[in-house]
């Protein structure tokens, strides 16, 4: 999906593999009621060429004319490390000094 410029898909649900591998490959997966994503829906296939705009750092959705306007959850970890493009790898790399100071008190 990334490789076709998709950054954010949102559903009712995700299974939890596809949750975790979307945020390890920098896709955003958003939960919402499915009352909500059918009246997102509802909406697309009315007007062609509809958007959604997605602000990560708010965490908040809407569409061009604010007629749809959302506010999502997310794990403020998760959340950083889309902003930042880290995967699990990079954000351990984050605290490489306390895994090293860690490791010389272990011996």
């Amino acid at each position: 999906l990334h490789n076709y410029g998709i950054r954010c898909v949102i559903a009712p649900s995700f299974a939890d593999i596809f949750y975790n591998n979307s945020m390890q490959n920098g896709l955003l997966p958003i939960r919402l009621p499915e009352e909500t994503v059918r009246k997102i829906l509802d909406k697309a296939k009315e007007n062609p060429g509809f958007k959604l705009n997605v602000d990560l750092v708010s965490q908040r959705i809407w569409d061009e004319d604010e007629e749809i306007v959302l506010e999502f959850e997310l794990d403020s970890a998760r959340r950083d490390a889309l902003l930042n493009g880290l995967d699990d790898i990079g954000l351990t790399m984050q605290d490489e000094d306390k895994i090293s100071a860690f490791e010389a008190k272990q011996g």
